[in-house]
């Protein structure tokens, strides 16, 4: 994966390029100050993934993200804990707190790479939906998939991945489209990338949902409605 780094601490920049040097599923192409330089960067090179800090003089990484191509992913590398359920907001892949690990670093690197793997790997289509599945064609053959068998479904920019216990469906389609195909008494937004069955959350707090062994964020504008939901709040 092409990458770049944005971030005005040249101790954190050096930090970002020895792990980086370090992985073999990465290439930095060049690392940044300001996003000013490196959105000048970006409309010359084509780029897959950014590891951009949120708070930097006159500079916010957070309006940034949402100025980018909706192509590139985002790992947010910040000092600032608070703004993590901001982040997800933007369709980020993982937000790093600093000081952080090589191990959870890593572990960041995986889910992107796992994301754009998915994307490439799965041409699949959305065909029909009623009251009670839906169709997805992949490899030529038409999988009908149960609502009361999904957990829940993640965008990926102008993708979906349609969780089961078993199995994963990606599916050309945005994930507010989705949404708008599965019973809405059922299915609640909770982020600008999770949709999630009610029905299959084990608990939750204030801004997490807990899931089998899977934690969902519930993004900030989001947070309202779904205790609402819940607890009548």
């Amino acid at each position: 994966m092409r990458c770049i780094i944005i971030d005005d601490e040249p101790l954190a920049r050096e930090g970002l390029r020895l792990l980086i040097g370090r992985n073999g599923r990465l290439q930095l192409l060049n690392s940044f100050s300001s996003t000013a330089q490196a959105a000048a960067f970006l409309e010359e090179h084509d780029t897959d993934l950014i590891f951009l800090d949120i708070e930097m003089p006159d500079d916010n990484g957070l309006e940034f993200a949402k100025t980018l191509d909706t192509k590139i992913q985002i790992i947010f590398t910040t000092s600032y804990p608070q703004y993590a359920a901001e982040s997800y907001e933007t369709e980020a892949v993982d937000y790093l707190l600093k000081p952080f690990t090589p191990e959870r670093f890593e572990k960041a690197v995986q889910k992107a790479v796992h994301q754009l793997s998915l994307v490439q790997t799965y041409k699949n289509t959305f065909e029909s939906s009623n009251d009670t599945f839906i169709i997805i064609k992949a490899e030529r053959r038409f999988h009908k998939i149960f609502f009361s068998d999904i957990l829940y479904v993640e965008g990926l920019k102008d993708y979906v991945v349609i969780h089961t216990e078993d199995s994963k469906f990606v599916t050309a389609m945005n994930i507010k489209s989705m949404h708008l195909k599965l019973p809405a008494q059922k299915f609640l937004r909770v982020s600008k990338s999770y949709v999630v069955n009610a029905e299959m959350i084990a608990s939750f707090d204030r801004t997490t949902i807990f899931m089998k062994n899977i934690e969902i964020p519930v993004g900030r504008t989001y947070q309202t409605e779904f205790h609402k939901y819940f607890l009548g709040e």
